[in-house]
């Protein structure tokens, strides 16, 4: 153990998460004008959860409850998932996060699916499916005499449906899209997303059998089978198919796998029905039409003076787990199917986040055996309190209604409120209100480059990092801003040694470690643990396969690997690439201008300006946007002269590499001293026009759609360009709050 940090987390929003909260989360009125201050959001969550307890006793001290509920999430210690606090107290009222819908094989089992993810989606949700149930691509068809078309092509469908929905510009939909390992269509599946324009609203795991992994362990075949009449229609080699996995998981990260039999055998419920599918991030099983509500403990807030207050961590669980039941119960369910399977189970998911803080503040590095053991003992603590919270609930409350029957029923164990209690899911937003590390996810960077698209370069750095820094004398920001460009310290030796031990980031943690702290995790997690393994891109299949193998021994659920710019150019995976024209180093690949070709194809918008008619034209090749070149209707002046540099500086933005939404959001907006037009017709200027254009031109050739695909795909925040970190199989902007899950 390295010296300790004689400190404590604080509990003050910063300044970005404040932006998050107004950005995504706060009350607005119809013209967009925020309307509640953080603590009123906090405020109004904590009276609307707390009021649930009327429900149970017509006396019950809801003021009481509702200041506890205040004060455990204004001080950060605890938040619950990101539908919650948008939602509670609000029209919507929708609060969970994931749900798992079934798919079944017929046109009109499909279509509704497809109907209930459009109606989750605008609710704030995520959804999970299973497609193993569809018969498998040119199977027959019975009614119509024909052929079917398979699995993945209705994959589409749902992938379309889920990229019209928009669900209100604050939460983006997600997909789990899992088909079981001897399904006939599995090899098609396995590639189905090597094409990386298709199916980006899915995330796609591989559902491993106990069979299979048998026949891998003994290189054998294994059958394939019908799912329509459970016939046999062939066999495949178990590690032939295995490392088409791995490979494609080296490729692009995906496929993830999960190990379906396992989690069955842990199916709190199994006389309610089999786990066939997870949610979007993979950590949550549930049956077809469950839901479930997750809210995490920030660990940070739990250090304090280089121990733990294992009393407050007991209180905020037990709190914490009243919280969440009471969710299940206020919450206004988007489908009557789901609230049946809900309340007859009333999961319920607790995870943490600030693990990585807490070690730090402890003063012990993430990749020690001393970690390993610290996870199992936090994680058996909070699970042994959650489940004994849950009793507490039962007898008040009663047990959920499936519990005759249960695994808890056939152990003669004590009756439970809830069919689960904990899991681990990627804390994405709420991690960055809450100022803590991502999850049971390392540091993904010390220090980091921040609102590059400004003139300003402002330089992040991890509190605890900045605090010891200047304690010790090393501080300066030439320093910080070149271990943003690099994201890890490890190599910098005017760190003193126990510093750079202790500060270490995902990139300098062997995957084996990565998998190992996930088991460690597991081993006391009633559900399952979202974490991604994060490789170097030097990483070879055999490190990936080595992996995949040791998530299995280990008794982890499901396994989900990155490897380090796997995906189409992406140039941001770690801190040091914010902003690459910033000293790149050596072995870093620098921005390459697109060179123009000699014919390209274009458009002209007339935009109606205070100073005339601005004639907008946008060019375009093969890639997308490419160019832009304005004309103003009368000759000479200023304005010609400034929507010409405009025009220049738009084109070399986008030959550059820099997404249409981030130009449209430096000019749309500004006003000069003559503007022209009325309501949405109105421009506020020149530049405001040329914004105006580019929207109009995205809008008409289907750009919006694709926007964040291929912003994604070059590894920067489609929103603001910032910094995406890969956990637990979803993309997150630390700047901004964005998230490609739900």
């Amino acid at each position: 153990m390295t010296k300790k940090i004689s400190t404590r987390a604080s509990g003050t929003l910063t300044p970005n998460a404040v932006k998050v909260l107004q950005r995504r989360y706060l009350r607005r009125n119809p013209e967009g004008k925020v309307l509640e201050t953080p603590a009123h959001m906090f405020r109004r969550v904590a009276q609307t959860i707390a009021a649930a307890d009327r429900e149970f006793d017509k006396k019950a001290d809801t003021a009481k409850l509702s200041a506890a509920f205040y004060q455990m999430m204004s001080g950060l210690e605890f938040l619950p998932n990101s539908p919650t606090l948008m939602n509670a107290g609000r029209e919507l009222g929708q609060l969970s996060a994931c749900f798992v819908l079934p798919v079944g094989d017929s046109m009109e089992d499909i279509f509704d699916a497809v109907k209930y993810t459009a109606l989750i989606h605008k609710s704030g949700g995520g959804t999970g499916f299973s497609f193993s149930r569809l018969r498998p691509a040119n199977d027959v068809v019975m009614t119509t005499t024909g052929v079917s078309s398979g699995p993945i092509s209705f994959m589409r469908v749902f992938d379309i449906a889920t990229e019209t929905i928009k669900q209100g510009g604050t939460r983006r939909g997600a997909n789990m899209g899992i088909l079981r390992v001897d399904h006939p269509d599995i090899m098609d599946f396995i590639m189905c997303k090597a094409d990386q324009k298709q199916l980006n609203n899915f995330n796609i795991s591989v559902g491993l059998t106990e069979a299979f992994m048998q026949a891998l362990e003994k290189d054998e075949n294994f059958q394939l089978i019908n799912p329509r009449n459970k016939e046999v229609t062939g066999t495949l080699n178990a590690r032939k198919v295995f490392n088409r996995i791995v490979t494609q998981a080296w490729e692009n990260g995906e496929p993830g796998i999960i190990f379906l039999d396992r989690l069955n055998w842990n199916n709190p419920t199994p006389q309610a029905g089999a786990i066939e599918s997870t949610n979007p991030c993979g950590e949550q099983p549930l049956l077809p039409y469950e839901s479930c509500n997750l809210g995490s403990i920030n660990l940070a807030r739990m250090a304090e003076n280089g121990r733990i207050n294992w009393k407050r961590l007991k209180e905020v669980v037990e709190l914490a787990v009243h919280f969440l039941d009471n969710v299940v119960e206020v919450n206004k369910y988007p489908l009557p199917q789901i609230a049946e399977m809900t309340y007859a189970n009333r999961k319920i998911g607790l995870g943490v986040m600030g693990w990585a803080d807490m070690l730090i503040l402890l003063g012990i590095p993430y990749d020690s055996e001393e970690t390993i053991q610290l996870a199992e003992k936090v994680m058996q603590f909070i699970n042994a309190q959650g489940h004994e919270a849950s009793r507490g609930l039962a007898k008040k409350r009663g047990p959920f209604p499936n519990f005759k029957g249960s695994l808890y029923d056939q152990k003669n164990e004590p009756p439970l409120r809830n069919a689960t209690v904990t899991t681990i899911a990627p804390t994405g937003t709420i991690s960055i209100i809450a100022n803590a590390s991502s999850g049971v996810e390392p540091l993904f960077a010390v220090s980091y480059i921040r609102n590059v698209m400004d003139n300003d370069i402002l330089v992040e750095v991890h509190p605890q990092f900045e605090r010891v820094a200047k304690k010790q004398g090393f501080y300066t920001p030439e320093l910080m801003q070149r271990i943003a460009l690099h994201g890890s310290i490890r190599d910098m030796e005017e760190i003193p040694a126990e510093i750079r031990k202790l500060f270490v980031t995902a990139h300098d943690i062997t995957p084996e470690v990565h998998v190992k702290i996930q088991a460690a995790f597991q081993k006391y997690t009633d559900n399952a643990v979202s974490k991604t393994v994060n490789f170097t891109n030097g990483a070879s299949v055999e490190d990936v396969e080595q992996v995949y193998r040791l998530a299995y021994e280990l008794g982890c659920k499901g396994v989900t690997i990155y490897r380090d710019g796997s995906r189409d150019r992406q140039v941001l995976s770690t801190g040091r690439t914010a902003d690459q024209t910033l000293q790149p180093a050596d072995d870093e690949r620098r921005i390459v201008k697109r060179q123009r070709p000699k014919v390209l194809k274009g458009w002209t918008y007339q935009m109606q300006t205070g100073c005339g008619p601005l004639y907008v034209t946008v060019n375009q090749d093969s890639t997308g946007l490419f160019e832009l070149f304005t004309t103003m209707g009368k000759a000479g002046g200023c304005a010609a002269s400034q929507s010409e540099a405009i025009g220049r500086l738009v084109s070399l933005a986008w030959r550059s590499g820099i997404q249409a939404r981030q130009v449209i959001k430096q000019l749309q907006g500004i006003s000069c001293h003559s503007p022209s037009g009325f309501g949405e017709n109105k421009v506020l200027s020149c530049a405001d026009a040329v914004a105006k254009a580019i929207q109009s031109h995205m809008a008409a050739n289907g750009y919006e759609s694709v926007a964040e695909k291929v912003s994604l795909l070059k590894g920067a925040c489609p929103d603001c360009g910032g910094i995406v970190e890969h956990e637990g199989g979803c993309a997150v902007c630390r700047i901004c709050g964005y998230s490609e899950c739900a």
